[in-house]
Formats: C-alpha cells, sequence, structure tokens
C-alpha cells in the first residue's frame, strides 16, 4: 500500500490497521522493499513477514522482476489447454488476487523470464531475457524505484538465488548493484535523490534446516516426515544455517500468507508439499521466516527478531 493511500478496510490482519505505530527517527512510516524474480515469489518467500508489517502500518512494496512467462503449470488440476495458452495472464491475475490479500503495492519491473534450462549440457538463455541482461544495465529501472520509495529496508535473495534459477541469481546481482547505485550522488540524477537503503537482508526462508525442523516435529507427533526425500537430495548445511542473521515471529499471519500461495492457483498445488505440514505443528516448530542482515547502516547488532531493528522507534502491539 502506498503513503497516499488509505488503510484498507479489508486488510488480512490479525488485529486489524494501526498505520501510526511503525515510524522512523523522523515520524515516518516504515518501508520495506521486497525483490523477486517471478509472481508468486512474493507469497512463497517473507509473506507472513509481508502480512505483519502491514498490519503493523508498514509500507511493503514488491517488486517482480519478471512475469514468469516461461514458467510450468505445476498444478495438475490448472494444466489445461486453455490456461498453458494464456498462462502469462493467468499469472497476473494470480498476482493481483495475492497482492491484494497480502495488501502490498507491486510493481512490475517488466523483464522477460529467462525459464530454468534443462539438460546436458544446458541450453542457451533466450536472447534478451532476464538473465541475459547486464546487472549494472538492468538494475536502472529498480535504481529508479529504490530513490522514489526511499525504503527503509531492502529484501532479496542471496547469491545462490535461494535455489539456481537463472532469474533467481540474476535478481540477487539487480538487486545488490540498484542499491548500490542508488546511493551514489553523482550518479544518474535523472533517476532521483540518492538514498542510501539502511539494511539490506537476504531471504533465508527456505532453507532445509526449515524443512529439516518441521518434518522433526511432525514425526514427534507420530505423522511421517513430509520432507524425507526433499531432505535427502538436499541436506542441512549447518554453514549455511549460520548465516541467518534475523527470525522474524510471524506464525500469526502464516494463513495469509498460505491464502497467497493458493492465490497463485498454476503454480500451487494444494495437496503438494507446501502444505504437507499441519499449520499448528508449524507454528510451534518454526513460527519465524528468516533472514540474513547484510547491509546495515544502523546501530542495530544481530542476532535480531526485527528487520527495521535499529531503525523503529517502538515495537509496536498488533491485536
Amino acid at each position: 500500500m502506498s503513503e497516499s493511500q488509505e488503510p484498507r478496510e479489508d486488510h488480512p490482519s490479525v488485529g486489524g490497521w494501526s498505520p501510526a505505530q511503525r515510524v522512523d527517527a523522523l515520524g515516518q512510516r516504515l518501508r520495506l522493499l521486497h525483490v523477486h524474480a517471478h509472481p508468486d515469489d512474493e507469497s512463497s518467500k517473507g509473506a507472513a513477514t509481508t502480512a505483519k508489517y502491514e498490519a503493523e502500518g508498514v509500507d511493503v512494496v514488491v517488486v517482480t522482476c519478471t512475469g514468469g512467462e516461461l514458467g510450468d503449470v505445476l498444478n495438475p488440476a490448472m494444466d489445461r489447454p486453455e490456461i498453458v495458452a494464456n498462462l502469462p495472464e493467468v499469472r497476473r491475475r494470480e498476482m493481483d488476487t495475492a497482492r491484494d490479500i497480502l495488501g502490498i503495492d507491486q510493481i512490475w519491473l517488466g523483464y522477460c523470464d529467462s525459464g530454468l534450462p534443462e539438460g546436458d549440457p544446458l541450453p542457451p538463455l533466450p536472447d534478451g531475457s532476464f538473465a541475459t541482461l547486464d546487472p549494472a544495465e538492468a538494475a536502472r529501472p529498480l535504481v529508479k524505484i529504490i530513490r522514489r520509495l526511499r525504503p527503509h529496508v531492502v529484501t532479496t535473495y542471496d547469491e545462490r538465488g535461494g535455489y539456481p534459477h537463472p532469474d533467481h541469481i540474476q535478481t540477487h546481482r539487480v538487486t545488490m548493484e540498484a542499491v548500490r547505485q542508488a546511493a551514489v550522488a553523482d550518479h544518474l540524477p535523472e533517476l532521483g535523490p540518492a538514498w542510501q537503503v539502511p539494511k539490506v537482508y537476504y531471504q533465508m526462508t527456505l532453507t532445509a534446516g526449515r524443512w529439516h525442523g518441521l518434518n522433526e516435529a511432525m514425526k514427534a507427533q507420530g505423522l511421517e516426515g513430509a520432507y524425507d526425500e526433499r531432505l535427502a537430495h538436499h541436506p542441512v548445511d549447518e554453514a549455511y544455517q549460520a548465516r541467518i542473521t534475523t527470525r522474524v515471529p510471524c506464525a500469526d499471519y502464516f494463513e495469509v500468507r498460505n491464502r497467497a500461495l493458493l492465490a497463485h492457483a498454476t503454480q500451487i498445488d494444494p495437496h503438494g508439499a507446501w502444505f504437507a505440514c499441519p499449520l499448528d505443528i508449524e507454528k510451534v516448530a518454526w513460527p519465524t521466516e528468516d533472514y540474513q542482515l547484510v547491509i546495515n547502516h544502523t546501530d542495530s547488532t544481530v542476532p535480531e527478531d526485527d528487520l527495521f531493528a535499529g531503525i523503529a522507534l517502538a515495537r509496536p502491539q498488533v491485536g
């Protein structure tokens, strides 16, 4: 929701709107910018955090770098000819629905999906697709957005992309380049006044450590481990888990996250792995979404439980 809009009466918060509670030292509303590769990434990575901060009055905006045009239909119930033939438009409509559920503003960066190449050797990426572009040049539209929105916090993927999709890796590169360029006073002044983003985080929610934690919690309740196969192929990397600096408690917003996920019906199978762990177990076993603080121009120290630590004046009470 942009700062010029009035609070929505149908916002999916737990305790209702409290738009004046989260401000910085100048009394300005806190601003959070998520940068994602495709429609649905905003719902599968950090959506409960988004819903929590929206409920607390933070201005949250999602930038979606591509339209997901080369994605597949991953929900068998939606794998129909009329859906496949119009997948780009369908995915845009899904994004509209997810955006409204989360209560956010969303900006399309307008780049073309690169697809996920398969084979040995891997085929080349489509000419002109997002992942083939020079990150320094591709960052320019995002520089303009950062300078216009002046976010206190930006989140994106780590250098692995979270998983090795070319567009996710490129999203990392472009975001970090845009943050750097946006702060340089004499660089591209036509894109607006320079803005140094106070804090930048890598999105670390979907780690093997989390899947392991949920798996063990299910087994402790006498259920089968839903993620045994996943963990056999992608075991816990303790060094990678140790990179997590910030765990945001947001279990009260997992239902909102799930509704946003289900809005992406072509991508999310309601009977699939996303929902294999019962919600009551998940809320206890892993009640946070997790991040790595990688740029910090505040006095905040880690570990943290708030992306706005060092920026926000006070912790709000919602509910």
